[in-house]
C-alpha cells in the first residue's frame, strides 16, 4: 500500500548540504541481486490489538533499458479484501535503476487509493539533469533518487562509517517535486519481529506533519545487520492509532540472512 512504500523510503525532509549529497551518488551495489523478492505486512493498531490490513511486495529483475543493464524493481501494495470495504488500495511503483551507478533512469507511479487514481511516468536524463514526467520537465540534482531507487540505494550504505546520531542526506523526486531529505542513524540493536529476532541497524527519518503522520523523528526503521540490509520492521504513530510494518517473507537474497538470531 502507499504508506508502506513511502514509509520504507523514509518520507523525510531536511535540507542537505552539497557535500553531504555526494553520499548518495555513485555507490556500488553489494546488497541485492536480480530475482530477489521481499514481502512486508502492514498492521494498524486502533486500540490494543494490531490488525493486518495489507501487504507490499518488492520484486527485482535484470533488464535492458535504453541499451543499459538495469534493475527493474516493482513495488506492489494492496489492502486485504477483508479491509477493502474501509479503504481499498491497489498501488504499483516501478523503478529502472542503472546497475552501474544505482541511480534511477525511469520511475512509474500508478496508484488507486480509495477511488483516487493517479499515474505518473518519469524519465531521468542524466546528461541534462532533467526529469520529464507526465506533466512536464523539471530540473533535478545530479544524484536524484525516486521512491523505490532510494530504498535500494540505501541498502548499500556502509553504516559502520557513521556514529549514532549522524544524518545521511539525499534528494528524492516525487510528485514532480525535489525533496532534500535525510535519515538519522541510531546505531545497532536486536529487534523482535513477526518473522523472528534479528541483529539490526536502526534509523529514524524526519517526517513532516501531514494528514497521516505526525511531524518529527517519531518513525523508527530497522534493517538487517548483514550484507542484505533488508527492511525488517517500521514503527510509526499516525493520526489515529499507530502502524507497524514487518517483513514476513523473502526469496533469493544475495547473502545468507546471518543477522537472524531466532526464527519464530
Amino acid at each position: 500500500m502507499k504508506y508502506v512504500l513511502l514509509l520504507l523510503c523514509g518520507l523525510l525532509f531536511y535540507p542537505a548540504s552539497p557535500r553531504a549529497q555526494e553520499n548518495f551518488c555513485g555507490i556500488v551495489n553489494t546488497a541485492f541481486k536480480a530475482s530477489e523478492t521481499l514481502t512486508l505486512k502492514v498492521f494498524y493498531n486502533l486500540g490494543n490489538v494490531y490488525v493486518g490490513a495489507g501487504e507490499a511486495t518488492f520484486t527485482t529483475t535484470l533488464e535492458k533499458y535504453n541499451g543499459k543493464d538495469a534493475y527493474h524493481v516493482v513495488g506492489d501494495g494492496k489492502t486485504y479484501r477483508s479491509y477493502d470495504w474501509f479503504f481499498k488500495v491497489r498501488d504499483r511503483y516501478e523503478s529502472y535503476i542503472d546497475t552501474a551507478t544505482m541511480l534511477p533512469m525511469r520511475f512509474i507511479r500508478n496508484i488507486n487509493e480509495g477511488g483516487y487514481k493517479k499515474y505518473n511516468n518519469v524519465v531521468f536524463n542524466r546528461e541534462t539533469n532533467i526529469a520529464t514526467s507526465t506533466l512536464g520537465n523539471f530540473k533535478v540534482p545530479a544524484c536524484i533518487q525516486d521512491v523505490i531507487s532510494s530504498i535500494y540505494y540505501a541498502r548499500n550504505i556502509d553504516f559502520n562509517k557513521y556514529k549514532p546520531g549522524d544524518k545521511i542526506p539525499f534528494s528524492m523526486f516525487l510528485d514532480d517535486e525535489v525533496f532534500d531529505i535525510y535519515i538519522r542513524y541510531m546505531g545497532k540493536e536486536q529487534v523482535e519481529t513477526r518473522y523472528g529476532t534479528f541483529r539490526a541497524i536502526k534509523f529514524k527519518p524526519l517526517l513532516i506533519k501531514g494528514t497521516i503522520f505526525e511531524g518529527g523523528e517519531k518513525m523508527t526503521v530497522w534493517v538487517s545487520d548483514d550484507g542484505n540490509k533488508i527492511p525488517l520492521r517500521v514503527d510509526s504513530p499516525i493520526s489515529v492509532g499507530s502502524i507497524k510494518v514487518d517483513m514476513i517473507s523473502f526469496t533469493n537474497l544475495r547473502w545468507a540472512l546471518s543477522s537472524l538470531v531466532k526464527k519464530r
